[in-house]
C-alpha cells in the first residue's frame, strides 16, 4: 500500500480554515501532513489520530527558530513543517488557538499581507516595464520582450490575487467594512473592464495583455478543478 500521498490546497490566502479542517479529516483516517508541496501538502500513512492544525506567517531571522517554536510548544502546538515564512502546527483537540483574539489575528495576517504585497508590487512593476519594452522596441527585441512580458504576466496575476485576498482577510478581522467593499467593487470594475476590452478592443498589445490576464486566472482554475475531480475519483475507487 502506498505510504505517501499528495493533496491540493485551496490556497492559504483564500481557504486557510478549509485547509486546516481537511488536514484534520485526513489525520482521522491515518494520513498525517509531513510537508508543503507545490499548491498542496504531502501526507504520510500512520495510525489514526485526531489532530487540529493551525498555520502562522512569520519571517524568522537566523537563530530565532528554536525560540519561536518553543513558544508554540509551550502552548501545546507542535511544529510540523515550514516553507519560507509559512509555518504549520498541530495539537490535540481542545488546545487553545494560537490566535484567540482579533488583535493577534491582525498581527498574523499583517505579516502575510505585507510579504505578499511586496512580492505582488515587484512583479507588477517588472511586468509593466516588460510590456513598455514591448511597445517601444522593434525587430527581434520586440519578440523577446513580448515573451518576457507574457511570462511575467502569468506569474504576476496569481501573486496579485493572493495579495488581495491577504489584505481582504486582514481588513475583515479589523472590521474595516468600507475597505472590503471598496476592494470588491474595484475587482468587479476591473473584471468588467477586461471583458469589455476583450470583446470590443482592437489594440494588439492591449488585447494580448487581456488574453494573458484571462489565461493566468482561467488555467490555474481548470487545473484545480481537474485535480479535485481526480482526487475525488481516487477516493471513490
Amino acid at each position: 500500500m502506498k505510504q505517501t500521498k499528495y493533496i491540493m490546497s485551496g490556497g492559504l490566502a483564500f481557504a486557510e480554515e478549509k485547509d486546516m479542517k481537511k488536514l484534520r479529516r485526513f489525520s482521522l483516517k491515518g494520513w498525517h501532513v509531513t510537508g508543503f508541496k507545490f499548491s498542496g501538502y504531502t501526507l504520510e500513512k500512520g495510525e489514526s489520530s485526531d489532530y487540529i492544525y493551525s498555520v502562522d506567517y512569520r519571517s524568522l531571522e537566523v537563530g530565532e527558530e528554536d525560540e519561536y517554536f518553543d513558544v508554540f510548544a509551550s502552548a501545546g502546538w507542535s511544529h510540523v513543517t515550514s516553507e519560507g515564512d509559512i509555518h504549520l502546527f498541530r495539537a490535540e483537540p481542545g488546545t487553545k488557538a494560537i490566535y484567540s483574539d482579533s488583535e493577534t489575528l491582525v498581527e498574523k495576517y499583517k505579516s502575510l499581507s505585507n510579504s505578499m504585497g511586496y512580492i505582488a508590487i515587484s512583479l507588477v512593476v517588472l511586468t509593466a516595464l516588460a510590456w513598455l519594452g514591448t511597445i517601444i522596441s522593434f525587430g527581434p527585441l520586440d519578440s523577446f520582450m513580448a515573451v518576457i512580458a507574457v511570462i511575467l504576466t502569468i506569474i504576476a496575476i496569481p501573486a496579485v490575487m493572493t495579495a488581495i485576498a491577504s489584505y481582504n482577510r486582514k481588513w475583515v478581522v479589523q472590521e474595516k467594512t468600507g475597505m472590503v467593499i471598496l476592494l470588491k467593487a474595484t475587482l468587479a470594475l476591473l473584471l468588467v473592464t477586461a471583458v469589455l476590452a476583450l470583446l470590443f478592443g482592437d489594440y494588439g498589445s492591449v488585447r494580448l495583455l487581456i488574453y494573458m490576464v484571462t489565461g493566468a486566472i482561467v488555467f490555474p482554475t481548470i487545473i484545480w478543478i481537474i485535480m479535485s475531480l481526480f482526487q475525488k475519483i481516487r477516493k471513490e475507487i
